[in-house]
């Protein structure tokens, strides 16, 4: 067996696709992505076509973990939608052909940004892109998960509840060493969910600005990338996973905005952009919006301890997963930092402001 720098029988993978992929011709070249810290990513070159393929990551793998099969499922079921994918091709759950579950999906030609300063644009174009973000996570929670094929995508009722007790079982697995932030959020948001009150929509898990391909030349989501992580749950998760960039330094291994002058960028503020979420679905304002981001920010800390985990047993996918793995500690600290100083009105409701005149209809 021959193996390219990438780890890949490129040879074996070619006649794998050969005979499953109408139009997949030899030779294949692949390239690694540099993002995808949980799922390998590679760009396929062919002589008449690019495509992506994403598979699990070699090695011994934590339960439930390095779900692309998920990946491909989810795909399939929102490519007829108005939630802009990549069309997947074809899922091989053969292990024998390249080592690991993977799937193959169209490759999609774009730009990603990894700064949500979004230095590379305009500024009178910025709030147009975190615009565009809004309405196509609102397009998501639109989605009517039985019409699609969905419905069982998902366990029904306490997403919180059961996503705490996922998270703190995944951290446990991954635990090096004793994080006492991580202690208080393990005993205090069990406590703190909110009532399931309306129906479970699709939540994709991982909505941030470098998961969202956009078009070349508009300010238009062309695709939302890497769906391992997606499920049936509360879309507010979403939101304040994705409002989360806002609180983050701008020097941490996930860049963020903290402490920067975001009118002067032209990016619009937390509260304008939870504003904003709730006039596309008809929301009213959200209460405990505390809770909703102390939960991502503890949700992230237990997937930066995975990747830790991972970098010490030899097996994580990006070269940078130590310095991922250390945002651990920082990331739980920051969540007990807003249970303990969420700003909150004598009715005990958090109140955004209503959408500012940077979002445009």
């Amino acid at each position: 067996m021959t193996l390219d720098s990438q780890h890949l029988d490129l040879a074996k993978l070619a006649q794998y696709l050969e005979a499953r992929l109408p139009g997949f011709a030899r030779p294949v070249v692949a390239e690694k992505f540099s993002g995808g810290q949980s799922n390998p990513t590679f760009l396929l070159q062919t002589p008449k076509a690019r495509y992506v393929l994403r598979r699990q990551p070699p090695g011994e793998l934590l339960k439930s973990a390095h779900a692309v099969d998920r990946e491909f499922r989810i795909l399939s079921a929102l490519s007829g939608t108005a939630v802009p994918v990549a069309k997947p091709y074809h899922l091989c759950e053969d292990r024998d052909v390249i080592g690991s579950m993977f799937y193959v999906m169209r490759f999609e030609e774009g730009r990603i940004f990894w700064n949500p300063t979004l230095g590379e644009v305009r500024r009178g174009d910025r709030a147009a892109y975190y615009d565009a973000m809004l309405r196509t996570m609102a397009t998501l929670h639109d989605v009517d998960v039985a019409a699609v094929g969905l419905a069982d995508y998902g366990k029904p009722g306490n997403y919180f509840q059961r996503q705490i007790g996922v998270w703190t079982k995944q951290y446990r697995l991954a635990e090096t060493h004793r994080i006492d932030a991580m202690e208080t959020l393990i005993a205090w948001l069990p406590s703190a969910c909110p009532a399931d009150t309306d129906a479970p929509a699709l939540v994709h898990g991982d909505f941030r600005l470098d998961n969202m391909m956009f078009d070349p030349h508009e300010c238009r989501v062309k695709a939302v990338l890497d769906w391992e992580l997606s499920t049936l749950g509360n879309p507010l998760a979403d939101l304040a996973y994705f409002c989360m960039c806002l609180r983050l330094p701008s020097n941490s291994h996930i860049p963020g905005l903290a402490g920067q002058n975001r009118k002067e960028l032209g990016i619009p503020e937390e509260t304008e952009m939870v504003a904003r979420y709730c006039d596309l679905r008809g929301l009213p304002p959200i209460e405990n919006w505390h809770f909703y981001l102390a939960f991502s920010f503890f949700r992230l800390a237990a997937i930066a301890q995975g990747v830790k985990k991972r970098a010490l047993n030899g097996n994580a996918s990006n070269t940078q997963a130590g310095k991922a793995g250390d945002m651990a500690g920082p990331l739980a600290e920051e969540a007990v930092r807003l249970i303990n100083d969420h700003p909150r009105d004598r009715d005990g409701k958090d109140r955004p402001r209503r959408s500012s005149p940077m979002f445009k209809d």
